[in-house]
């Protein structure tokens, strides 16, 4: 089934939510984002939406308001957790009492630790988790992962920008070979993801 886009105002222009229905009975709403300067057409957040979307979740892949202005750059943490909020709300509205399941992929995967109580979300899954800058271990983000609710971190053990500790609520699961982006075998973290979801009782054992 093909994504359908939905353009949602928030307090810092217009962002999109791409959203792909899910197969059958619907267990979650799973609400992705994207890296800095990239997009929601990342391999590891495709792999994850088709593999989700299978059991039985529905997936909203959500572009920030600058990178739909065409801007790579990325906006101030509040900023973009500003429209954020703004959009899982719009969301929340469309889906009523589903389970909302927040994530995505680094800068995004940030972005849904720092306001998922915000939002009311059930659980994170986090892509490729950016715990310090390359080269700087001493400017640890550890501390965004602690929300209190079941969190998720799929992380290459090659990556420059470091693996988050697992600590009370946070599993971390390292992915072999993998770096930053996560595509070496986008399938595979996809599957682990979504098992994950199945555990928690966000996503369908069958059809």
């Amino acid at each position: 089934m093909p994504d359908k886009r939905r353009e949602i105002a928030t307090p810092r222009g217009p962002a999109w939510a791409d959203v792909t229905a899910a197969s059958g009975r619907v267990a979650s709403l799973l609400v992705l984002g994207h890296g800095a300067g990239g997009s929601v057409d990342a391999p590891d957040l495709v792999a994850l939406r088709d593999a989700a979307r299978a059991a039985g979740v529905t997936v909203a892949r959500v572009t920030q308001p600058y990178r739909v202005a065409g801007r790579r750059a990325p906006a101030a943490a509040g900023q973009l957790d500003e429209a954020w909020i703004a959009v899982v709300e719009a969301l929340r509205g469309d889906f009523g009492r589903m389970p909302v399941v927040v994530g995505g992929r680094s800068s995004g995967a940030r972005v849904a630790c720092r306001t998922a109580t915000a939002v009311g979300a059930v659980g994170i899954v986090a892509l490729a988790f950016p715990l310090h800058p390359p080269g700087k271990p001493e400017r640890s983000r550890q501390d965004e992962l602690d929300t209190g609710l079941p969190t998720l971190v799929l992380s290459g053990d090659r990556d420059p920008f470091g693996v988050p500790a697992a600590r009370r609520e946070v599993q971390v699961r390292e992915l072999p070979g993998e770096r930053h982006d996560l595509r070496k075998d986008p399938a595979g973290t996809a599957r682990i993801a979504v098992e994950w979801l199945r555990t928690q009782g966000w996503a369908r054992n069958s059809a």
